[in-house]
């Protein structure tokens, strides 16, 4: 019997995530907390529990540090996700989300997270190396804390390609920046993050299907650009496609892009077509919208939103060659 294709992912600035429920949540006044739920978190850590929740095999890596670090992993030890870290001398850090459902807003408070030292980051470069051949993808997800170079990403891109396996991309700044550099074979971008890289935020969908075209360009086998509640974007050599997510009765955005790549390395996994894995991928992130905590969508969630997605083949004339402008057909 062959081996199910197993999922590592990196979170470089893992977390204890605290997520508040707090109605008329405002400045300058004292609340007493209504629902609360602390859990470990960091954006790889979100892809590995939805991962986990789809039955896909999965170990978490990156830095812990200090008494939160031994809270993040006995949290990921009880929920059934096998943990490899560095440790560090810091310690992680702590990021608040306050829910407001009656204004409707999320307040986020993150710390910086952990000064790294420069043995530390040799020490998760050879573990990586040491990781990467037992698994068939790998991702590179959220922010680093002081000390990892800029070029981290870009490095272990260039590590898992010399050892078969496919890296995801999905950061930010300088460690985006590189990162795409390096060629990874799938990035996840927002409008946000295309800025970082292109010096500007997309004017509209168009514009956004341009930039993904630019990427793919590179030789990135899939971009992905999503647009938040607009929708998603997907451009890879099979074409490209938007997919619309349906109406959720949201309760917190935290999470969601997390849980959209997961869910799309599943439908990956699971050898379906690419407008199928957006379609997941965009039914996974309304699913968690609407759930409270990052990543705590069940499967049953995910599957009854499937079918609501409304996903639409992209017509562009640069898939012949020629440089004008896309429109949606």
């Amino acid at each position: 019997m062959s081996r199910q294709p197993a999922v590592l992912t990196v979170t470089l600035n893992a977390a204890v995530d605290k997520t508040y429920r707090v109605e008329g949540f405002c400045l300058d006044r004292v609340f007493r907390v209504e629902a609360g739920r602390v859990v470990a978190g960091g954006k790889g850590i979100n892809v590995a529990r939805v991962l986990h929740t789809l039955g896909v095999p999965v170990v978490a890596t990156g830095f812990l540090g200090g008494h939160n670090g031994a809270f993040i992993l006995d949290s990921l030890k009880q929920e059934g996700i096998p943990g490899d870290f560095v440790w560090t001398q810091g310690e992680s850090r702590v990021c608040l989300a306050v829910i407001d459902p009656i204004n409707g807003t999320q307040t986020e408070l993150n710390e910086v997270g952990p000064e790294i030292h420069p043995e530390e980051v040799v020490a998760l470069e050879k573990k990586l190396e040491a990781l990467l051949p037992r698994f068939d993808y790998v991702t590179l997800s959220g922010s680093a804390p002081p000390g990892v170079p800029d070029d981290f990403h870009a490095r272990v891109i260039r590590i898992g390609r010399e050892s078969g396996v496919k890296v995801v991309l999905d950061s930010s700044g300088a460690l985006l920046r590189h990162g795409v550099e390096a060629i990874p074979w799938m990035v996840k971008p927002n409008r946000a993050e295309l800025a970082a890289i292109f010096g500007r935020e997309p004017a509209g969908r168009e514009d956004a299907l341009q930039m993904a075209r630019r990427l793919r360009e590179k030789g990135i086998g899939i971009v992905v650009v999503t647009l938040g509640k607009q929708g998603a974007i997907w451009v890879s050599a099979e074409g490209a496609w938007f997919a619309q997510p349906p109406e959720v009765e949201f309760v917190s955005a935290v999470g969601s892009g997390d849980s959209m790549l997961a869910a799309m390395l599943y439908a990956v996994i699971q050898g379906m077509s690419a407008p199928d894995v957006l379609r997941w991928g965009v039914a996974a992130g309304a699913a968690n919208a609407a759930v409270f905590g990052a990543g705590f969508c069940t499967r049953e969630q995910i599957e009854a939103l499937v079918p609501k997605v409304r996903c639409e083949r992209l017509s562009c004339r640069l898939f012949a060659g020629e440089r004008r402008n896309c429109h949606l057909r």
